[in-house]
């Protein structure tokens, strides 16, 4: 049995957290100052960790390797088999070009652009991330604002700012999911909590947005259908991930926040040609007046109605059950460790949730999206297999990511951070949304972020008597606003729309709004740690 230790190097606390640290400190220089690329930072993080592992904390190197491999097979699956899938089923229409009738659908809706980019910034963009996430819905709302005659930059803007609230239960619920896998608590208790905090930001980010299009006009002409949206979108996500299921909270918010948006009698009213003429300064595609009928309009929609189908169906006490029958657990080979009052870790076993995982789910929706589409056998094969081959880097990024995350957390390295940064004692409460937000502005994803820093966030907040699961949130919540500052979000938006080489005018345009809502978030979270905001919690 390998027993973790916190002080290894001199007995010193704080010099064996500088030493751990040391993996994460190289990842985020090579990520963030050699503006390396992320799959071979990950590896070369995960080599430091190891080393580091192996040669000041003492773990075997058996062991050290084989806690790597259970990182990687975690990223593996579930994390990248929901990723693959629901970019399978997004393929699959772009393919069969349903996904240019779901963008003419949007466009019909309204023809005010402040309007237009709630519709597909906002909600679309918002059902994207949480079908696929990892840059998707900024690549894919950006183009489609511009052939709605947004203007490129400002196209790449509304959709880099739009895609924050959604972020922390994207790709069905990835990034809480893994938070709770590397944190050992309960998903539904780490999901109710983000669920508590994430759909505050529902309620500005619509505002925002129709500010970024129109200036004060549109916040002045436009707040009442900007804020019936946000208010339904966070409502329905506070509900879904605290009552129903993480997998489905952004599927219903942005779902219902649409509904919201369409059913306000001041959405539907002609945007006045000067708004038009001052906003729209683009060029409007002229394959947005084809007509199209009405039962390829209903197809277009329906993989989306069949994957909150098929999720929801999973969620019916009766299916749940004998979905997670399917389970199977074991003794994670080489490896015996335990924490350093001696007690095993969770980590000794490895749970491996065949069918009712959320990308299995999604294969069973796209498997019946290829049949409504009328796509062949053999061409949905070769779809996703070019999709993994698509994601073949992404693949090596999170698997590298996963497994430096469990070899930190299993060596003791995460440990020792924790204990230390709990000397920040009530300070940590600020700090905490500001560590997550760091660690997506660097790596992109909160996913990474989370499995990176959430053991750290756990400790230390048992260390300093705060509660787990705020800080454990905390770290998700304030990472999603990481997201539209990230090296590879602004890179994905700019090539998206013909801005190549300007990521940062980009990045000089979102990054008053990320740091204005990350202080936001900082003064939620400090405030549900203290007794005014405290019974916002579960």
């Amino acid at each position: 049995m390998y027993v973790q230790e916190l002080e290894p190097v001199a007995g010193s606390l704080g010099l064996s957290a500088l030493v751990a640290a040391l993996p994460l400190v190289i990842v985020l220089v090579l990520l963030g100052g050699v503006r390396m690329k992320a799959h071979l930072a990950g590896l070369i993080g995960l080599a430091s960790a190891v080393l580091v592992a192996w040669l000041v904390y003492g773990m075997p190197l058996d062991q050290t390797a084989s806690s790597a491999v259970q990182g990687a097979v975690f990223g593996l699956f579930p994390i990248l088999w929901i990723v693959v899938n629901a970019l399978w089923v997004y393929r699959m229409t772009v393919r069969t070009r349903h996904f240019d009738i779901l963008r003419r659908s949007f466009g019909r809706l309204s023809d005010d652009p402040r309007i237009q980019a709630l519709v597909v910034a906002f909600c679309f963009g918002a059902l994207l991330e949480a079908l696929a996430g990892f840059g998707a819905p900024v690549a894919i709302c950006s183009v489609m604002l511009v052939a709605l005659g947004f203007d490129p930059v400002r196209a790449a803007v509304v959709s880099l700012v739009a895609n924050t609230a959604p972020v922390a239960f994207g790709a069905m619920g990835t990034p809480v999911v893994t938070l709770a896998q590397v944190t050992g608590l309960p998903l539904d208790d780490v999901a109710s909590v983000v669920g508590r905090q994430t759909p505050l930001l529902a309620l500005v980010v619509p505002l925002l947005l129709v500010a970024l299009v129109d200036g004060r006009r549109g916040l002045s002409e436009t707040w009442i259908p900007a804020l019936a949206c946000g208010v339904a979108f966070a409502v329905a996500q506070f509900v879904a991930s605290n009552y129903v299921s993480a997998q489905l909270a952004d599927i219903a918010a942005a779902l219902i926040g649409a509904a919201a948006l369409v059913a306000v009698p001041h959405s539907r009213r002609p945007a006045t040609e000067p708004v038009r003429a001052s906003v729209l300064t683009g060029v409007r595609s002229e394959e947005l007046d084809e007509k199209d009928s009405a039962r390829e309009v209903v197809r277009a929609y329906a993989p989306y109605a069949l994957i909150v189908a098929v999720f929801s169906v999973a969620q019916i006490p009766a299916v749940k059950d004998w979905l997670a029958k399917a389970t199977q657990s074991y003794d994670w080979p080489f490896l015996d460790v335990a924490d350093p009052e001696g007690n095993p870790v969770g980590g000794n076993v490895f749970s491996w949730p065949i069918v009712s995982t959320g990308g299995t789910l999604v294969l069973f929706a796209g498997l019946a999206t290829a049949v409504v589409l009328g796509v062949h056998a053999r061409v949905a094969v070769k779809e996703w297999l070019a999709t993994v081959h698509e994601l073949r880097f992404a693949i090596l990024t999170v698997t590298s990511v996963l497994a430096l995350a469990y070899v930190m957390n299993l060596s003791g390295q995460a440990a020792t951070i924790g204990h230390f940064v709990a000397a920040a004692g009530a300070g940590l409460a600020f700090l905490s949304p500001v560590l997550g937000w760091f660690g997506v502005a660097v790596s992109g994803s909160d996913t990474s972020a989370n499995a990176l820093f959430g053991a750290l966030q756990v400790t230390a907040a048992r260390e300093s008597g705060l509660s787990p699961e705020l800080l454990a949130a905390a770290n998700s919540s304030g990472g999603v606003l990481g997201k539209m500052i990230s090296p590879q979000n602004l890179t994905i938006a700019c090539a998206a729309v013909g801005l190549a080489g300007r990521e940062g005018d980009l990045l000089r345009k979102v990054l008053p709004w990320s740091l204005g809502l990350l202080l936001i978030m900082c003064l939620i979270v400090v405030g549900q740690s203290t007794v005014v905001l405290g019974w916002m919690l579960p």
